[in-house]
């Protein structure tokens, strides 16, 4: 009996161990964020599944952020149908998130509960400043963290150029 007992449990672990997990490593799921976008329409980022999609942490007061959205733009027009970005302000008043948005001209998606560092997204994705993002595959695993400039034009293009 113990040894049919210790057979089932090795098993248990064995098919378990290559489960993935929800974190915020590359190889993880990520986190799952449905928040309000620009109209007050929730949008989760579960949504997206199917296209590669950048998760941007940013804010409109973070000047590294707005420096880094005309690379974004080229980018998500290269990409056009392939590649989401997916946009989560830092920002606590709307009229500025909205203005960073319109003075930019991002098209792509863009939430935020406007709670600044007590939204539960801060928590799930171990924020600690912006900007932060994360590359994530159709199946939402993550590919890469933190990945910014050239070397994130060089794995999109790695990725999505046959």
């Amino acid at each position: 009996m113990k040894k049919t007992l210790l057979i089932v449990a090795f098993f248990c672990c064995a098919l378990n161990s290559n489960a993935q997990v929800v974190g915020v490593e590359v190889g993880d799921i990520a986190p799952e964020i449905d928040l309000p976008d620009t109209k007050g329409n929730n949008v989760a980022l579960s949504s997206l599944r199917g296209d590669l999609v950048l998760v941007d942490f940013w804010a409109s007061w973070c000047g590294p952020c707005i420096k880094e959205q005309p690379g974004l733009l080229k980018l998500y027009s290269t990409y056009t149908g392939k590649f989401s970005i997916y946009s989560v302000s830092m920002d606590t008043k709307k009229t500025l998130w909205l203005a960073a948005i319109a003075k930019q001209k991002l098209p792509w998606t863009q939430v935020s509960d406007l709670k600044y560092w007590n939204s539960p997204v801060v928590g799930d994705y171990m924020l600690q400043s912006v900007p932060l993002n994360f590359l994530i595959d159709k199946n939402g695993v993550i590919l890469a963290k933190n990945i910014h400039g050239s070397a994130l034009e060089d794995m999109l293009k790695s990725l999505l150029v046959q």
